[in-house]
């Protein structure tokens, strides 16, 4: 069931963010998010949605199912995922995804290769590992570059990454409309009612289509059962970060205690200092 305590839908949720998000009624939405994104670089007065399930070229072929699939009035491809969880080879699913817009502007008979610029766009609900970017950098943009002279080798193909967990601003901190739809997005769900900071009238619309108590019968329906999976798949990941930092901790033990018994210390003073057995002490090598 949907918390009671809850005003506003949640985000992170398919149904949330396909409802925010990839609707037609709600395109202006998406429109306002990825102006806000792209700062003036891209200016989008309008969009086409594009089927959100593409398959490749053989019937054998692997298909890709995007969130949101859209195309703007210059016939430039927009990919907006909203990622739950960490997975493994993750960039290399990104650039997966990124060759189906690619491909699909291939011309029958004659074709000089020009391609319109593809956007892959992702809203993380993870931080990247292994330190791989400081804490205080959480919007990444990633085009070919040379690397030897740093230049951008090639712009049209872009991908966007947001590690919403490093975004902290309160609501006394926001400045620009991309902070605005970054505290929107990473605060919705606990939100009761509508920040005074969120006064533009896009929030105004935004607001009104994450109320869960406008939703109909079965939209709340759909909407129960989208809660129910994120919250299973929250579980999973926090149990397997859990036993990760558990085991972790008992590989430091006993790598602490090998070196105790290499110095000849006494069974009883490992077993004190590291909480193990006088049978794990003993079994160590």
């Amino acid at each position: 069931m949907v918390d009671s305590r809850e005003r506003y839908i949640n985000p992170y949720t398919d149904f949330g963010f396909k409802r925010l998000f990839g609707t037609e009624m709600n395109k202006d939405l998406l429109i306002s998010f990825l102006n806000a994104l792209f700062s003036g670089h891209e200016v989008i007065t309008d969009i086409t949605y594009k089927n959100c399930e593409q398959l490749g070229s053989g019937v054998t072929d692997r298909k890709a199912v995007f969130d949101v699939y859209c195309q703007n009035t210059e016939g430039e491809y927009f990919i907006v995922e909203m990622q739950k969880a960490e997975q493994d080879y993750f960039k290399d699913r990104s650039v997966y995804y990124s060759t189906f817009p690619i491909r699909e502007q291939a011309k029958r008979g004659e074709w000089d290769y020009q391609l319109k610029g593809v956007y892959t766009v992702g809203i993380l609900n993870f931080v990247f590992p292994d330190d791989e970017y400081p804490d205080d950098c959480m919007h990444h943009e990633i085009k070919l570059m040379d690397t030897v002279d740093r230049h951008v080798f090639y712009d049209k193909l872009t991908f966007v990454y947001l590690e919403m967990p490093k975004f902290r601003k309160t609501e006394e901190e926001l400045e620009t409309m991309f902070d605005k739809w970054l505290f929107a997005l990473r605060n919705l769900t606990r939100l009761m009612e509508r920040p005074k900071a969120l006064q533009e009238r896009i929030f105004t619309r935004l607001f009104e289509q994450a109320e869960i108590a406008k939703l109909n019968p079965q939209e709340l329906l759909d909407y129960e059962e989208s809660v129910k999976v994120y919250r299973d798949l929250f579980n999973v990941v926090n149990t397997a970060e859990r036993k990760g930092r558990e085991e972790g901790r008992a590989e430091e033990k006993m790598d602490i205690a090998r070196k105790m018994k290499n110095m000849g210390m006494d069974v009883d003073l490992i077993a004190q200092a590291t909480g193990l057995t006088a049978e794990d002490i003993g079994g160590i090598e």
